[in-house]
């Protein structure tokens, strides 16, 4: 059954300060057309720029997610995008008259309620959603992170955490249903922070607007008396609060016994709301934080790509290729006799693409290069090698079959081992640089296990027309 997609049915405001700089801000969420997507507006900048809450516009991970572009920054953005993403709202313009949202309690569920006073509203636009097909893993060994994306009928996520700190110790949660049990089970996780973090933020000159009433503290060393003053005047602490080992600092009781892996899987939501799609696919994150959860996203939005371009030229995935030669010539210009690729085996969008020539006695060349010793003119390698890359460049372009590749040099060009007939050729070429409409390749040609042919190749992309 088609879900269509969501927006709000009117605009509705919050203020307070942000967590990390302490500026003032209003903050309105207004409707937004069908295919809009989230999008941050800056109304104190000059002509009130907009900023797509997108993962490549990600600019900083160290202490929450801030996004930008240019002089248009908007930081901590998780807990908003949680919440937009918990109530399955496709399309908002957030509106804001400084560079961060309100932190008001840590947690998503005052963004949660304001939505909600707007009314979430139906559009006539079906919601597209990104079926993950094959497992996904990402992880960092130094820091002992492990996240796993299952296929899934439905979004879910469950979450582990596990520090030294007697206080937290080993934490697990879950979310099995969005709809039931965000609003009321996650929503509501303030975020925290151990009382060494906050010292060293504070020293940063970060935190200013951070206190008891928005952020849990978990005190992780002794505490001198004579600290107390001091460490209360930097956590905007008035009343009498116990600075203990391994105990909470926090103005109200925790909402849940475990709070803090609760805020991890909502910060976790929040991050990946940057994909620009839902997903339908279960998460196992292990340790994971916003750098570890950006780098999923990443990952998952070259699945993604991958799964728009092959559906755009091939129609369907097959098992053991990405485009047959049918594909390929909607993708590349080049016809009879000058098309040297039959089949694209692998490609990661941006970074990466194999494909394989077959070399048969038919080949026009044969006929002149040599007739009695048939070998492929290294000329020719290249060429097939150039087209492959070409794939690869044009699908970083919008609306690529109104492009052309024109290769501007070639490098470290070495040929290794002949081409004869029967022979099936398989290149691997790599993305080293990418600017705009300008790229250098670093591809490799085998025959077998065998090197054939390597170099290094330079490209632009330029207007058919």
């Amino acid at each position: 059954m088609l879900e269509n997609q969501q927006t709000i049915g009117k605009s509705a405001t919050i203020s307070g300060v942000g967590l990390h700089t302490g500026n003032k801000s209003n903050m309105t969420f207004h409707p937004a057309p069908p295919n809009t997507g989230i999008y941050f507006r800056r109304a104190d900048l000059e002509g009130s720029p907009q900023l797509k809450a997108d993962i490549e516009n990600v600019i900083d991970i160290s202490r929450g997610t801030t996004i930008g572009k240019g002089p248009v920054i908007v930081h901590t953005v998780e807990h908003v995008l949680a919440a937009i993403a918990g109530l399955s709202i496709d399309n908002v313009v957030v509106e804001l008259d400084n560079n961060e949202p309100p932190v008001i309690d840590g947690s998503a569920l005052p963004f949660v309620q304001t939505l909600k006073e707007a009314g979430v509203a139906q559009q006539d636009s079906p919601r597209d959603y990104l079926v993950i097909e094959k497992t996904i893993v990402y992880s960092e060994d130094k820091r002992g992170v492990d996240i796993v994306v299952f296929p899934s009928d439905e979004f879910r996520i469950t979450f582990l955490i596990d520090y030294k700190n007697p206080a937290l110790g080993t934490q697990y949660t879950a979310i099995y249903s969005m709809k039931d049990e965000f609003e009321t089970e996650f929503a509501p996780a303030r975020t925290f922070c151990f009382l060494s973090e906050v010292e060293a933020l504070y020293k940063n000159g970060l935190i200013k607007g951070g206190n008891l009433d928005n952020a849990i503290v978990i005190i992780d060393r002794e505490v001198d008396k004579s600290e107390i003053s001091r460490l209360k005047e930097m956590l905007h602490v008035t009343t009498d609060v116990k600075f203990e080992m391994n105990g909470y600092l926090a103005s109200t009781p925790l909402r849940f016994k475990n709070e803090p892996v609760r805020h991890k899987a909502l910060d976790l939501l929040g991050d990946l709301a940057l994909l620009g799609v839902p997903l339908k696919a279960h998460i196992q994150a292990a340790r994971s934080g916003h750098a570890a959860n950006v780098e999923l996203v990443k990952k998952i939005r070259k699945e993604y790509e991958k799964i728009q371009i092959t559906s755009k030229y091939q129609g369907k995935t097959s098992g053991d290729y990405v485009f047959d030669a049918q594909a390929i010539q909607r993708i590349l210009p080049h016809r009879y006799p000058f098309l040297l690729v039959d089949r694209i085996l692998e490609l990661e969008p941006r970074e990466r693409v194999v494909g394989l020539k077959n070399v048969t006695i038919n080949e026009f060349f044969f006929q002149g290069h040599f007739p009695d010793h048939p070998i492929m003119p290294g000329v020719l390698i290249l060429e097939a090698m150039a087209q492959i890359g070409g794939v690869l460049l044009l699908n970083t372009q919008d609306r690529p079959e109104e492009k052309l590749v024109y290769f501007t040099g070639l490098d470290k060009v070495k040929f290794r081992k002949p081409v004869r007939p029967g022979d099936q050729l398989r290149f691997e070429v790599e993305m080293l640089k990418l600017r705009q409409t300008m790229c250098r390749m670093s591809g490799k040609a085998y025959v077998g296990n065998d090197l054939a042919c390597e170099a290094e190749l330079s490209a632009a992309v330029v207007n058919r027309n």
